[in-house]
This record gives structure tokens, C-alpha cells and sequence, in this order.
């Protein structure tokens, strides 16, 4: 029989607080999917979302969902981060993964899909390059440095097109405007001065970005259904 390697101080410290709960609890749940965290963080990733929503940790004493990864879960903020959108992102658009993770091995990897997540909503990339990675990430199952190489150099390709990053700042201009116009409904006093001004503004952007974009392109839609 192989001999166990020894517990970190992490997982001890974990142990050390579960063996102190009511084993049902939700807090005893959550401790239980970090401990368990390299073999499934898909567990630990919705445990952790429901967490921060809910705010469940100030019932367990803590001011801050980072405090509570940092104090209790051992992990770090951007860990917990990552953990929790990449889980938020299967759910969102890949959820026939999340109801077969028994069957796959490896589970794709949280940071390959935090990494989706990001490539899909800062629309860096057309519609072909995020398919070709996506099947890279997830598909083929390709380790997280090859699909964040393959990332780096369609971004980089991108950026090197100066009509691609034109299209690009247009894009992200006509989302912030979006935004802005939709926070300024709650403040009256500045609407009346500002919101005139910004839905021209927002008109001119939605001009620029339909003439620079290919005859075809549903990335517009895509981001007016995304706000």
C-alpha cells in the first residue's frame, strides 16, 4: 500500500476547524470541497459563488469574502476569483460540462477557463479564433499553458491589425457607454445634463462600430444582448 504523503498546513488547518462544525452545515460543505480542491475545484468554484453572493462568511465572523479565503479556505483572492468565475462561466455556457465532470479526466483547468471567459467578453477575438480555442481548452483537453500560448498569439495578431484594434476600442467605448447611460437612469440631476450628449455619443460609437466591422458580423448584437 503506498504510503500517504503528509497533509499541508492548509489542509491541518481546515481539518481543525471542520472537526469543530455541524457536518451538515454549509460552512462544513464549503471546507470540505477546499479540502478537496486539486481533485475537483468545480466543487469548490459554485461553493465559493454561493458564498460571496449570499455573503454567507460574515455569519462565520469575517468582514471581507477575501478574508475569508485568506483566513479560512487558504486560498488567495484572485484564486478564489478565478475558482468562482470560471465555474460561473460553465454554468453560463458550457453547463453540459458541469453535469458530465464525473466522466472527464483531467477537468479542464479553472485558470484555461477563467481564461475563455475572458476572451469571450473582451471580444478580442472573431468568432473563429474563440471556437478554435475553446476546442483546444476544452475538447481536446490541451494543458493551461498551451491554450494561454495559443491565446497570446491570436491576441497578438489582433493587435497588430490596426482596423482589428480599431474595432476593438470601438467596442469597448460603445460597452462603457452603454453602462454609464443605464447608471445614469438612478440620478436624475445628472441625466437631465448628461444622458442627451451620451445617447449621441452612443449612436455615433454603434455607427462607428457597424461600418468597421465585416458585412456579417453578429459581434454588435452580441454585445447589446450582453448588457
Amino acid at each position: 500500500m503506498p504510503e500517504q504523503s503528509p497533509k499541508s498546513k492548509a489542509e491541518l488547518h481546515i481539518e481543525e476547524i471542520m472537526q469543530q462544525l455541524d457536518p451538515a452545515s454549509e460552512r462544513y460543505r464549503v471546507l470540505n470541497s477546499a479540502r478537496r480542491f486539486k481533485s475537483s475545484w468545480i466543487e469548490l468554484g459554485e461553493e465559493l459563488l454561493k458564498v460571496n453572493q449570499e455573503h454567507l462568511y460574515r455569519n462565520w465572523g469575517y468582514e471581507s469574502f477575501e478574508d475569508y479565503c485568506t483566513r479560512e479556505v487558504r486560498i488567495k483572492k484572485p484564486t478564489a476569483l478565478k475558482l468562482t468565475r470560471a465555474y460561473n462561466y460553465l454554468a453560463q455556457e458550457e453547463p453540459q460540462l458541469l453535469t458530465r465532470q464525473a466522466e472527464l479526466n483531467p477537468l479542464p483547468d479553472y485558470r484555461t477557463v477563467d481564461l475563455l471567459r475572458r476572451a469571450r467578453q473582451e471580444e478580442q477575438l472573431s468568432g473563429e479564433q474563440f471556437d478554435a480555442l475553446r476546442k483546444t481548452a476544452l475538447e481536446q483537453a490541451r494543458s493551461h499553458p498551451t491554450v494561454l500560448k495559443q491565446f497570446k498569439e491570436m491576441t497578438a495578431a489582433a493587435d497588430s491589425d490596426p482596423q482589428a484594434e480599431r474595432i476593438r476600442h470601438c467596442k469597448s467605448a460603445l460597452s462603457a457607454a452603454r453602462r454609464l447611460l443605464s447608471s445614469l437612469e438612478n440620478l436624475d440631476n445628472l441625466a437631465d445634463a448628461y444622458q442627451a450628449p451620451l445617447i449621441e455619443l452612443l449612436e455615433l460609437l454603434k455607427q462607428e462600430t457597424a461600418e468597421q466591422d465585416p458585412p456579417g458580423d453578429a459581434s454588435v448584437d452580441h454585445d447589446s444582448a450582453s448588457q
